[in-house]
């Protein structure tokens, strides 16, 4: 099926393009407009590089081609070497100080639990690398929750940071099963509130429906949903974004980044979702191009869909 092969690739390019175009807005205040960062992207001349955010995407997505599935400890030591060998791409302080643990003999099961005094981190780190999970095991919501749960908690133990990530996996997969013809934003929201079993997140989700119906301005949508690194401040802002402009998936990363904040993650969680409705086709290649190692993670994208294929046949 040539159209869901599109969506796989399309649904990493999204988030390598979000991750890309909001690194250079990372920590800003609310951008002028989502025209602005339309516009950064066209001009821009030089390669637009990647962060931790779709780094590891890619060790998830490699680790799942490599094993032919879900492996938790190749995918745990997948993430840790990447780490090692780039440990330049903008890492918040958690993963690091999961690896450094591990390699100092802590287990896998351990180190991350240590975390913020022993809760663990609620941050947004597992939800921003999720896609990969969420394109291949997209069709039962029930086996995704149990393996985006497992893949979060090596590096996120708090419940509130492993909600974030599955809540962001459903609504990759929703996307992924819709078409733009046939998508409506509400019953999107609704769905995704449905699944979730935290009450912020409950609460996150049915305030995006409002907002969504208020047509709020950006404003209003950063002080109710959030611009920040935590996953109940990010991941139902990215799930909005979108929403609020599903028909186009370069629209929908333009304005996540004019939120600022945390604009590079929540960009690519945004984008994640946009571009497994869209398709790879919903991104311009000039803007395509500009992305540091695009053919590579087209090619992942590729992968994962051949390995969906033969995992469902």
């Amino acid at each position: 099926m040539f159209a869901m092969l599109t969506k796989f690739a399309g649904s990493l390019l999204g988030t390598a393009i979000g991750d890309s175009l909001g690194a250079g807005f990372e920590g800003f205040g609310p951008l002028p407009s989502p025209s602005y960062v339309l516009e950064f992207a066209r001009q821009y001349r030089g390669q637009l590089r990647y962060t931790d955010d779709t780094h590891m995407t890619i060790g998830v997505a490699e680790s799942l081609i490599e094993r032919r599935g879900f492996d938790k400890l190749h995918m745990a030591n997948k993430l840790m070497e990447n780490y090692e060998q780039q440990p330049f791409r903008g890492y918040g302080p958690g993963p690091p100080t999961v690896f450094r643990m591990v390699r100092s003999g802590v287990s896998w099961e351990e180190a991350p639990r240590r975390l913020f005094g022993g809760r663990g981190s609620f941050g947004n780190g597992a939800a921003m690398r999720v896609a990969p999970l969420a394109l291949l095991f997209h069709q039962s919501l029930e086996e995704l929750r149990e393996v985006v749960s497992q893949a979060s908690q090596i590096t996120h133990t708090h419940p509130l940071g492993v909600e974030g990530a599955v809540l962001q996996a459903y609504a990759i997969a929703l996307s992924l099963k819709a078409t733009p013809s046939s998508f409506d934003p509400l019953d999107f929201l609704e769905a995704v509130a449905q699944a979730t079993r935290e009450a912020v997140y409950a609460e996150k989700l049915s305030t995006a429906q409002k907002l969504l119906e208020q047509r709020a301005e950006r404003a209003e949508v950063v002080r109710r949903l959030g611009n920040s690194v935590e996953a109940f401040n990010s991941a139902p802002t990215a799930i909005f974004c979108f929403a609020k402009n599903y028909e186009s998936a370069m629209d929908a990363i333009a304005y996540a980044i004019s939120l600022g904040g945390d604009a590079d993650t929540i960009g690519a969680m945004t984008g994640a979702i946009a571009g497994a409705l869209h398709g790879e086709q919903g991104f311009p290649a000039e803007i395509v191009e500009k992305i540091e190692d695009s053919a590579y993670i087209r090619e992942l994208g590729a992968k994962l869909y051949e390995l969906w294929e033969s995992r469902r046949s």
